[in-house]
């Protein structure tokens, strides 16, 4: 377990809401414990924060990376965490194929899934990120099918909704990274490491 800003926890201060940032790797649950109850369980916040009565304020699937944010505050935790708040979530996200015109105008007018229409993204083509970790594992590529970054900034946050837009449009997510959520971002955060933001 790697922290930056541990120390500051060993007493807590009067009237003042804990909130961290976490760079959650990928396979990690976001949760502190696993329930499924089975042989092998799976690696949870538990892993790397130790930080008592904070809880994720929204999720990030097992199977995508990134910032996580988690407070103490249930009121804070409501306005990170509830759609209707339109807070602004940021994703690099990595594509099979070659996106073209239409497929990201689809994206930034909005698509209709089978939970209902999304409210317009902000989508754009973007250099693969050359500061990234490798994932581990490895996405499985195909040599004779191409990939692409792109940039996704939704207003609303729907079960696997990023993988389910992009495949909507014919372009399957392959790997998926939480890189901002409202004002806040990576910043400094190395892969599995967390830290207070003051």
């Amino acid at each position: 377990m790697r922290t930056i800003c541990g120390p500051i926890w060993t007493r807590r201060w009067p009237g003042k809401a804990v909130l961290i940032r976490f760079n959650k790797p990928w396979g990690v649950l976001s949760q502190f414990t696993d329930r499924s109850m089975g042989d092998n369980p799976r690696p949870t916040l538990s892993n790397y924060i130790d930080v008592p009565g904070v809880y994720p304020a929204g999720r990030l699937d097992r199977d995508s990376e990134g910032l996580l944010l988690l407070t103490d505050d249930g009121r804070q935790q409501a306005q990170i965490a509830n759609p209707k708040a339109k807070m602004k979530k940021t994703y690099l996200v990595q594509v099979e194929g070659v996106p073209d015109d239409a497929a990201l105008d689809a994206l930034r007018t909005g698509i209709t899934l089978k939970d209902g229409p999304t409210r317009p993204a902000q989508a754009q083509v973007v250099a693969a990120p050359d500061w990234l970790w490798p994932r581990d594992p490895p996405i499985r590529v195909r040599k004779s099918v191409p990939d692409t970054w792109v940039q996704i900034t939704i207003a609303e946050g729907r079960n696997r909704q990023v993988r389910r837009m992009t495949a909507h449009v014919g372009h399957p997510t392959l790997r998926l990274v939480r890189v901002g959520i409202g004002p806040w971002g990576l910043d400094g955060l190395g892969l599995g490491d967390w830290a207070a933001v003051t």
